[in-house]
Formats: structure tokens, C-alpha cells, sequence
């Protein structure tokens, strides 16, 4: 039998390179032989150039994300984007700007696609809880994607920061899995990814193959005190997405009064 191999898919590392480092290391012990990285590196947290910088060495591939073409764009008029797109610098920028927006590949007979939201764009979310139509939708060939691949039996994707695995029984096989978020998870304060196992490039789908994914605690209060150090917009905002996975739109939510309109 053809030795099997190991796909890291990790996505939303959003400027923690503590969380990515915690990942990485985890990676290494697995053993992982291919790291895909699904977009947003930069953005919310304190360290997206080093971020950009490691996933650049590490990761075999690099797939654009909302947050990136965000953070590219030179007419965001918000001054937190505006923050985190300078700390990057030109080089960095254009490096975000090149990126591919979906990666395929075959995997123990499984013609797999990573996407960073879904195959309609990088702002269109599409959660675990979406209805039937939307859900597979994931699985068509659109103008992202790219219309000359056949169509996938697994789409992975990031964007929501909550990892889940669903699959799909009609009108045939099909699996729909999110790796979560490294460095911004908002279903548990912990760093998530996700790992594929198979035949690379294999044809056959008796093949073994597999779909997991894995949490991992970190220091988040470090990341938090270089927030609060650089004077990064939104820190008090992260500190709450970091320590207790609550979506700084509803911490805002929250927080209004009764009779608010």
C-alpha cells in the first residue's frame, strides 16, 4: 500500500504568531508532510508581518483570504485596517495580492478543494447551519474555483473561525469541513487546524483517508499584552475573542442598552 500522507490545513492565523508558533510545533510532532494555509494572516492581531513572514517559509501553499483583499485594498477608509496594513509594508502587500484563490489536489480518489469562504467569494459565509442549497453550493465550480477542475467530493474552508466535519450522503458522497481558526477561534479560545490524511494523488478511493481536527491551548495573554504594548485598535475587543471566543460584533451587541433601536 502507498504511504500515506499528511495535509495540515490551518486558516484565520489573524497577526498570532503565538498561536501559529503552538500550531507549527504541533505539525512538526505529526509529522506533517504539506502545510495549507486558507487566508486572513494579518489583521486583528499584533503580528501580521511575522506571520506573513513564517507562512511564507513554511506553508506550501497560501490561499487568499477576506481579511487579505481587506487589508490590500489602499481605499479602506478604517483606521484599524489602515493600522495593520502599514506594519506590513509594500513587499508584504503584493505578496498577500498574488495569492491563489483555491487550491485542488486528489487524495486517496478524493478530488479535493480548499477555499478560503466559499466558491461564491471571500465574503460570502456560509456556516455549518446554512441551508441544504448553500451548502452545496461549496461543492460547484464558479469563477473563484476556476471552471476546467472537476468538481470536488471535499471542500474545506476557513473564514467563520468554528471548526466543524459534515458530510454529505445525497445525491451523493460528499464531505464539507472548516479548519477553524489558528489565532482567532471563536467556537473555543484555543488554536484549531485541521488535518488530512490519504494517498497523495492517489486514484483509488478504497484507500484509507481521513479528515481530523486538532485544538491546541497557548499563551493568550502574551498576545494580548503586545496588543495592548503597540496600542493596536480593537485590543480590548481581541482580548475578549481571545480569552473567551466571543465575537467582538456581539460583545458590541452585548453591550447596548435595552431600548436601543
Amino acid at each position: 500500500m502507498n504511504a500515506l500522507t499528511r495535509i495540515a490545513v490551518i486558516s484565520d492565523i489573524h497577526g498570532n504568531s503565538t498561536a501559529l508558533h503552538a500550531v507549527l510545533a504541533d505539525i512538526r510532532q505529526r509529522g506533517v508532510d504539506r502545510i495549507y494555509n486558507l487566508g486572513d494572516l494579518a489583521g486583528k492581531g499584533p503580528d501580521g508581518p511575522e506571520v506573513i513572514d513564517i507562512c511564507q517559509e513554511m506553508c506550501d501553499v497560501n490561499i487568499f483570504g477576506n481579511w487579505d483583499e481587506l487589508i490590500t485594498r489602499s481605499d479602506s477608509g478604517s483606521a484599524s485596517v489602515q493600522w495593520h496594513r502599514q506594519r506590513l509594508g509594500a513587499e508584504r502587500l503584493a505578496w498577500l495580492r498574488s495569492l491563489p484563490l483555491s487550491a485542488d489536489f486528489r487524495l486517496s480518489g478524493r478530488r479535493i478543494r480548499l477555499i478560503h469562504a466559499s466558491a461564491q467569494g471571500v465574503w460570502h459565509r456560509v456556516f455549518p447551519n446554512s441551508d441544504h442549497e448553500t451548502l452545496m453550493a461549496m461543492f460547484e465550480n464558479t469563477e473563484l474555483t476556476g471552471f476546467d477542475h472537476p468538481q470536488p467530493d471535499v471542500v474545506g474552508y476557513g473564514d467563520i473561525h468554528h471548526a466543524f466535519i459534515m458530510p454529505f450522503f445525497i445525491p451523493k458522497n460528499k464531505m464539507l469541513f472548516n479548519a477553524g481558526s489558528v489565532g482567532n477561534a471563536l467556537d473555543e479560545p484555543r488554536a484549531t487546524y485541521a488535518i488530512l490524511e490519504g494517498v497523495w494523488d492517489g486514484e483509488d478511493w478504497d484507500a484509507p483517508f481521513g479528515i481530523s481536527l486538532v485544538r491546541l491551548p497557548y499563551d493568550i495573554e502574551s498576545v494580548i499584552t503586545r496588543a495592548q504594548a503597540l496600542n493596536m485598535p480593537h485590543a480590548d475587543e481581541l482580548a475578549v475573542e481571545l480569552r473567551e471566543a466571543i465575537y467582538r460584533g456581539m460583545q458590541a451587541k452585548a453591550q447596548r442598552p435595552l431600548n436601543a433601536d
